[in-house]
C-alpha cells in the first residue's frame, strides 16, 4: 500500500492548507513533501495546488484527485475490514458524526454495548451540527452519521428515521416542574437558555415561535448542552433539546415534555453517504443502531 502513504501526503496538504504543518504531521520534511507532490504534478502533467503566501490551495485538477483518493482510501478500508472479518478478527473501526444530544447517553452506551461483544473494535466520534456530518459523509471523514433535523441532501442516505420531541429541561424545583407536559407559551414566562442556531432544536423552537405572540427571552446562548443544563440549574431559566438526550436521571433538574399541539418536533436520522459500501464494523453497528432506535419507537 505504500502509493496510498503518497497519496495520503496530497490529502494532509490540502486538509492543511500548510505545507510545513503538513509535513509535521506526517513526520517528514516539508521539502520532501514537496518533492512528492511535484513528482505526482509531473506524472498527472498539471499542478494540484496553487502556491501562495498564505499556504497551499488546491486547484480544480486538485480537487478532483483528492476526491479520488478520498474515495480510494475508504474503499480500501472496506476492503480490509472484510477479509479481516473473514479471517475472524473482527477488528476495525467506525467513525461517527452525531448531534450533540447523542453524545450524553445514547451512544456512549451503544458503543460500549457493541464492544462488549466485538472489543476489537474502536470508535471515533465527532460531535458536528448537521451540515458538518454531511460534510464529514462526503469528505469520507466519517462512516456514519446520527443528527437530528438534517437538511435535504441528495448525498445523504437515511438508514432510519425516528421522530423526536422537544422537551424541556429546568432545576427541579422550577414553578413549571409540576406539570406533567408544558406549552411554549408557558415557557415563555421564563428566561430561556438556548442552542445556538446551528442546532436543529434551536431551528424548530425559532420556526414554533416565529408566529407566537410570546417571545423567548434569551439569557444565555451556547454551543454546549452540557453548559445550558448546568445555567439552568441555578435559577429559573429553561433550556430545550431532544427527548432521547435528554438527563431523565438527573434529580437536580426536571425533563418536561412540549405539548404536541405546538409542533416542537423533528427526525433523529441515522445515515450514510450514498452509495458507499460500508465497513464492516460499521456495517454492523449501523445495523444496532438502527435495530435500538426502533425499538425505541415502537416503545413510544
Amino acid at each position: 500500500m505504500r502509493h496510498m502513504r503518497v497519496w495520503r501526503y496530497v490529502d494532509e496538504v490540502a486538509r492543511t492548507g500548510s505545507l510545513r504543518l503538513a509535513a509535521a504531521r506526517l513526520n517528514v520534511t516539508a521539502s520532501a513533501l514537496l518533492r512528492r507532490i511535484a513528482d505526482i504534478e509531473a506524472d498527472l502533467g498539471t499542478p494540484l495546488f496553487e502556491r501562495a503566501p498564505t499556504g497551499m490551495r488546491p486547484t480544480v485538477a486538485g480537487e478532483l484527485f483528492i476526491g479520488w483518493i478520498r474515495g480510494q482510501g475508504a474503499e480500501l478500508e472496506q476492503v480490509r475490514s472484510r477479509i479481516e472479518d473473514l479471517s475472524g478478527l473482527r477488528r476495525g473501526r467506525v467513525r461517527i458524526a452525531c448531534s450533540q444530544a447523542l453524545a450524553m447517553s445514547f451512544l456512549p452506551a451503544e458503543m460500549a454495548a457493541f464492544q462488549a461483544r466485538a472489543p476489537l473494535v474502536d470508535f471515533a466520534v465527532t460531535v458536528r451540527d448537521h451540515d458538518g456530518a454531511l460534510s464529514a459523509l462526503a469528505e469520507f471523514e466519517a462512516d456514519l452519521a446520527l443528527i437530528f433535523n438534517p437538511p435535504p441532501n441528495a448525498d445523504w442516505q437515511p438508514l432510519l428515521q425516528l421522530g423526536q420531541r422537544l422537551v424541556a429541561i429546568m432545576a427541579a424545583g422550577h414553578p413549571l416542574a409540576a406539570r406533567p407536559v408544558l406549552r411554549l407559551r408557558d415557557c415563555a414566562a421564563f428566561p430561556a437558555a438556548l442552542p445556538d442556531r446551528s442546532f436543529g432544536a434551536r431551528q424548530i423552537l425559532d420556526a414554533r415561535m416565529a408566529g407566537h405572540s410570546a417571545k423567548l427571552r434569551v439569557a444565555l446562548e451556547a454551543n454546549s448542552f452540557e453548559l445550558l443544563r448546568q445555567f439552568v440549574r441555578h435559577g429559573e431559566a429553561i433550556t430545550f433539546q431532544i427527548a432521547i438526550g435528554a438527563p431523565t436521571d438527573d434529580p437536580g433538574l426536571a425533563v418536561r415534555p412540549i405539548d404536541d399541539r405546538d409542533l416542537a418536533h423533528g427526525p433523529l436520522v441515522l445515515g450514510q453517504l450514498k452509495g458507499r459500501t460500508l465497513p464492516v464494523a460499521a456495517a454492523k453497528f449501523a445495523e444496532r443502531l438502527a435495530e435500538r432506535l426502533d425499538a425505541a419507537r415502537m416503545v413510544g
